[in-house]
Formats: structure tokens, C-alpha cells, sequence
């Protein structure tokens, strides 16, 4: 498997054959203004890695400070994709179009908006910043729009602009999921918009796995159909020259892979759909977070044939609710989001969150 560091875009970073960023998300309706298309408002693009505290055994204490040390950030809207940085991540909120950079006891900074349609499903879905963020300060972002959804990236004080548009629109199934497969190749996950037909449908970009190459030319980018038939959009994630990809349909939870050959293989499927979301690629294997069993599971492939034989493990059940991205971190950490004021969710005062859960190698637990 790739190291935990793979999924993980730093400052400086120059991407070999595959660079990663964080993802995940899900369900829910929403109620927000929205222009016609996806602007950006203000904020600096390139933020600085906020200086670390000191480690303290005495957590703070005051408005939207969670008492758990294991939670990065309190107090957010439901939550779309996640970054993980080096100590600290960029994070979407789904329904706002806001982009957040949060660290341990520290202010959450709004790094970026973009205006969504977040009916339904809807909304900021997922981020991604460019392979070569340290020198352009790209940040790029699956959204819905009042006429569909559509990949656009943004720069410091510039409108959002489109990379990849006309992707299908639904009541539901409009989340999407982003990552960079290569330095000048990303990935995009989009959902079905509630119809297996149109996932079925090559003429459609509903329900498939794409290759959109040169995405930061300008103009519309080249695509090609990797997977089709992909259910409501979970997430994309890498390791070594594997893809795996999550998706929900209307009979099964899936996990799937796609090997170099681009041969696609069910690596393991849920009948009674917990939620598949986001996902990341761990030394321990590949942890999904699970929206609807709120907890997170973990699948150990093979380390040669990549096949999953044992049911995945879970860890954190009924932790900290309905859990939605994940990211690996170079600790061993992974951090995930939560997405508890979503419909469906129960949230508590401090939701939502971002939460670093250790594997379970490391005591990440079992159920409370």
C-alpha cells in the first residue's frame, strides 16, 4: 500500500506518478442563496501552516471547544471534502460553499467561497488543490449549480472558473468526489442523479469515474469514461498504483478497485448500505468512513493481489455520529469530517466537526 503521506498535498510538494488529496462527504437538503454561477469571494488562497501549540495535558475551554482532544474543529456547517495537510487541512462546507483551513485549537480562517445550489444532496462536495500549489495557489472544487454540477478551480482574488462542466443534475445524487491521478490527469467521481440508467448511459456523465486530462489548461478539459454504473458518489482514493473508489446503490454499498490494467474488481460490497463516504489509504489498509452507521471501517486488502477476504473492521461506532470525509496524515492519524447537521443527522452543540482518529493498530478502539 502507499504511505500514509501519499493522500496528503503539502506546500512544496512536487507529484510523482500519483498525488492524493483528501475527499468524502453526503445526503441531506439545504436552503442557501445562490448566484448563477459559482463565484469567489475574497480570501487569501495560499495560507500559511499555522504554528503548533505546545502539547498540553489542560484543554481549553469555551464556545465550540470540544472537550475530546481528538477533535481538530467544532462548530462548522455539515462538512463536505477534507485535506489533510501536515498538521492541519482544508475543509468544505457542503452547504455554505465555504472553504476553511482549521488546525488544533485554533480559529477556524475562511480561505474561500464559492456559491452552490445545495438542494438536496448538493452544494461544495469536494476539494482538491493543484499539484503545483505552492507556485499558482489552485484550489479545485466539485460543485452544484443552479443548472448542474461541474468541476471549477480558483486562484487568489479570481472567480471561480470552470474545468469541467454540464455534468448531470438530479432531485438527488449530485455529490461528486476529486483527485489527481497524475500531475497533469484528476479523477472525477459523479453521481447517478438517482437514475441507474443514466449511470448505464455512455452518453451521460451521470454515474461515472472520469479521466479529465490538462484540468489546469484553459477551457474545458478532455474527459474519458474510466468506470461507469457508479451508484450516488462516495469518494476516490490512491494508493501505489491502485484506485479505490466508493459508491452507494440502490441494493448494496460498494467498495470498489481499479487496478493499473484498468481492470475494475468488487473489492467488497455492504447489503445493508451503512453510508459509504469518504475514503483513505492507510498502512493499515483502506478506511472508509460510514455516514449512516456512523463509525469507521476499516478494509485490509491482500498486499499482493489487493483482494479484500475478511469483512472490514469497525472502530469509533457512535462516536462522534454521521462521519463523511477521511484523510490520512503523515502521524498515522487519519482525520475525518462529520456531517451531523445534515438531514438525518442528530447533531450535538459542538457539530459539526473535524476529529483525528488513530488506526486501530494504534488503540483508534472499538465502540463506545
Amino acid at each position: 500500500m502507499r504511505s500514509v503521506g501519499a493522500r496528503r498535498v503539502t506546500v512544496g510538494l512536487v507529484l510523482g506518478a500519483l498525488v492524493l488529496s483528501g475527499c468524502a462527504r453526503f445526503d441531506d437538503s439545504a436552503s442557501s442563496p445562490f448566484t448563477p454561477e459559482p463565484t469567489l469571494e475574497g480570501a487569501e488562497l495560499e495560507p500559511k501552516k499555522p504554528e503548533q501549540s505546545e502539547s498540553s495535558t489542560t484543554r481549553p475551554s469555551g464556545p465550540c471547544i470540544d472537550p475530546d482532544p481528538a477533535v481538530v474543529v467544532s462548530c462548522l456547517d455539515t462538512t463536505g471534502g477534507l485535506v489533510e495537510m501536515g498538521g492541519y487541512a482544508l475543509v468544505a462546507e457542503r452547504r455554505t460553499g465555504r472553504i476553511l483551513q482549521v488546525a488544533p485549537e485554533q480559529q477556524p480562517i475562511e480561505v474561500a467561497r464559492v456559491d452552490v445550489d445545495p438542494a438536496g444532496d448538493g452544494g461544495l462536495s469536494d476539494i482538491a488543490i493543484s499539484p503545483t500549489y505552492a507556485e499558482d495557489g489552485l484550489i479545485y472544487a466539485y460543485v452544484t449549480t443552479p443548472s448542474d454540477n461541474r468541476v471549477v478551480r480558483f486562484a487568489e482574488g479570481g472567480p471561480a472558473k470552470p474545468v469541467l462542466t454540464g455534468i448531470p443534475k438530479g432531485a438527488t445524487g449530485n455529490r461528486g468526489a476529486i483527485e489527481w491521478s497524475k500531475p497533469d490527469q484528476m479523477l472525477v467521481l459523479t453521481g447517478d442523479t438517482g437514475d441507474p440508467a443514466a449511470a448505464a448511459d455512455p452518453g451521460s456523465r451521470a454515474g461515472k469515474l472520469l479521466r479529465v486530462n490538462n484540468p489546469s489548461s484553459s477551457g474545458e478539459a478532455p474527459t474519458e469514461v474510466a468506470v461507469a454504473g457508479i451508484g450516488s458518489a462516495g469518494d476516490i482514493c490512491l494508493g501505489g498504483d491502485q484506485i479505490w473508489i466508493t459508491d452507494r446503490t440502490p441494493t448494496m454499498d460498494r467498495l470498489q478497485r481499479i487496478g493499473p490494467d484498468g481492470v475494475v474488481t468488487t473489492a467488497w460490497t455492504w447489503p445493508d448500505r451503512p453510508g459509504v463516504a469518504g475514503c483513505a489509504v492507510t498502512p493499515e489498509g483502506v478506511a472508509i468512513s460510514l455516514t449512516d452507521a456512523k463509525a469507521l471501517a476499516m478494509a485490509a486488502p491482500d498486499p499482493k493481489t489487493f483482494a479484500v477476504t475478511a469483512p472490514p473492521s469497525v472502530f469509533v461506532a457512535n462516536k462522534y455520529g454521521r462521519l463523511l470525509g477521511a484523510s490520512p496524515a503523515m502521524d498515522g492519524t487519519i482525520w475525518v469530517s462529520t456531517a451531523n447537521k445534515s438531514d438525518g443527522g442528530e447533531p450535538t452543540p459542538n457539530d459539526d466537526r473535524v476529529v483525528r482518529i488513530p488506526p486501530p493498530s494504534a488503540g483508534g478502539g472499538g465502540p463506545d
